[in-house]
């Protein structure tokens, strides 16, 4: 039986989809979706009748059923926007709306008959990351499970960057002890990125070594190597895997941004565009966080239920505002309503809960904003821009040493992370209210040798050198902060600026003023 509806056709026999002659990959989950919906195209198809089909019955996550309705769109043509085929109805379900005509599969020919076919892999709408087994290489084999481990850690732990598919254990572990091109492994598992490394154990000392290789081009994009001592064999095992996580997500990223330069702006998606726009985001400044608000509004305008798009802009917001580049009240606005429709979107998107802290915390909801921080690292405990904003909360709440501890973990974590100037930054904020002023000017200065125009750095310089009496350097400092944030002055502060005490703003205010704002 074959299913013709535009210039597609879905061949249940064969397990096919074409689209103008040539074959379309498909995930199997994502055909047998597709086959439910045009088999039953006469009715609105509830997500319980989706799930007891395709899943058997079996318990899944609203965002699992989001990312196959898109990937079916997107094998037929469709998008969430346009929903020219697969039509969502509201609180319903889903229909299949476009026009089928139904035909009787016609037999292949003998000479195809006996040919061997390739199986398709799938249709994805993310990039694709494959971890493969760590080489021992201590020549002990009982040391075979701490490698092992080593590496089914990282797979779960990677499970958790939602923006990512991450192969299963059992499909990555095929390759173990084998000598396989990573080309070969790219195709076989239709994956964009592969990790691998090896473990070599010696007495009470392990090293591992761990690289992230880009299937297209060959090339390592990140590689680190790990000594630790094995007091608790257990304990380094996880704590080399959250270094591993933490640093190896941010250059996901970067490649993705990479890639999606080589477009031409008229073929990137909305995929393209948010990795555009994030490494904007990553650069903290003025014109770079405008420009990555105007990819992730076009990524909207593709697809207006794009839960990572909704989630970036509501952060890209937020932290413009905190820095002084846009009036506060209207980037509150269109900041909650984003956040809030990420979430809708993907409710353990970590980036989602993200997004919605830093909007409490602007509204001064101090609790709700610590929970959303908290509910982000439940989601993903390597997640180190939410464990460094969820610094600057803690301290803004007055619990500096806490806050203190949040940055430095999200730094220890990713040392390489393009927000590391920011969380410098909390560290020094955090020391700031703790009244250690030599150390927060220290933490400023780390801040602006990363990123030379941070505001938030210069605004804590400015405000402990003038505490500790370095007023030549407060001076200085206060003329970097109004080139950085020209409007900057003391009124802006006392009502911008999220302090949950009052004695933390007039703590802040007195040293400013000591400075010589007004």
């Amino acid at each position: 039986m074959q299913f013709v509806f535009s210039n597609h056709v879905l061949d249940v026999g064969l397990r096919e989809l074409r689209r103008g002659g040539e074959r379309v990959a498909v995930e199997p989950q994502v055909f047998d979706l597709l086959i439910y919906l045009v088999e039953n195209r006469d009715r609105v198809v509830t997500k319980d009748d989706l799930i007891a089909a395709v899943w058997q019955g079996r318990i899944v996550s609203e965002s699992t059923l989001t990312s196959r309705i898109n990937a079916a769109r997107k094998a037929v043509g469709d998008s969430g926007r346009e929903q020219g085929v697969i039509r969502t109805i509201a609180r319903k379900g889903f229909r299949f709306v476009g026009e089928v005509r139904v035909e009787r599969a016609a037999s292949p020919p003998p000479e195809r008959a006996a040919e061997p076919t390739r199986q398709a892999l799938p249709v994805l709408d993310r990039p694709a990351i494959a971890v493969l087994p760590f080489a021992n290489m201590s020549g002990e084999p009982e040391q075979e499970y701490f490698s092992d481990g080593i590496s089914e850690d990282i797979i779960t732990a990677l499970s958790k960057l939602r923006w990512f598919y991450v192969i299963a254990r059992n499909s990555s572990f095929v390759y173990k002890g084998k000598s396989v091109h990573i080309g070969q492994i790219g195709e076989e598992l239709g994956v964009d990125y592969v990790v691998e490394g090896s473990v070599r154990k010696d007495g009470d000392r392990v090293r591992i070594s761990a690289q992230l290789n880009d299937v297209t081009t060959g090339g390592h994009i990140w590689a680190e190597r790990y000594d630790r001592s094995l007091a608790d064999v257990f304990a380094v095992q996880d704590e080399i895997t959250r270094a591993i996580v933490a640093a190896i997500e941010p250059q996901l990223y970067a490649a993705e941004n990479f890639r999606a330069q080589r477009k031409a702006p008229d073929n990137m998606d909305a995929w393209d565009l948010v990795m555009r726009a994030l490494s904007h985001y990553w650069r903290v400044t003025r014109q770079d966080n405008v420009v990555a608000q105007a990819l992730l509004e076009k990524a909207i305008n593709f697809d207006p239920c794009y839960g990572q798009a909704l989630g970036l802009l509501a952060a890209s917001r937020i932290f413009g505002a905190h820095m002084g580049w846009e009036e506060m009240a209207e980037a509150l606005r269109i900041a909650e309503r984003s956040a809030l429709a990420a979430i809708h979107s993907d409710s353990e998107d970590p980036w989602a809960h993200y997004a919605l802290a830093s909007v409490y915390l602007f509204n001064r909801q101090f609790d709700d904003s610590l929970a959303e921080f908290e509910l982000a690292l439940r989601l993903n405990p390597n997640f180190s821009p939410a464990r460094g904003l969820y610094g600057v909360a803690l301290a803004y709440c007055g619990r500096w040493e806490e806050g203190d501890r949040a940055a430095r973990e999200a730094l220890r974590l990713s040392p390489r992370d393009p927000f590391a100037a920011i969380y410098c930054g909390v560290a020094a904020y955090s020391q700031f209210v703790g009244g250690n002023y030599q150390e927060a000017i220290g933490l400023s200065r780390e801040a602006l040798r990363l990123r030379s125009d941070f505001v938030g750095a210069h605004r804590v310089l400015t405000a402990a050198a003038a505490m500790a009496g370095h007023d030549d350097v407060a001076k200085a400092a206060l003329q970097e902060l109004r080139r950085a944030q020209p409007t900057i002055s003391l009124s802006w502060i006392a009502d911008q600026m999220p302090f949950k005490h009052d004695t933390e703003r007039k703590h802040y205010l007195d040293a400013f003023r000591r400075a010589g704002l007004s």
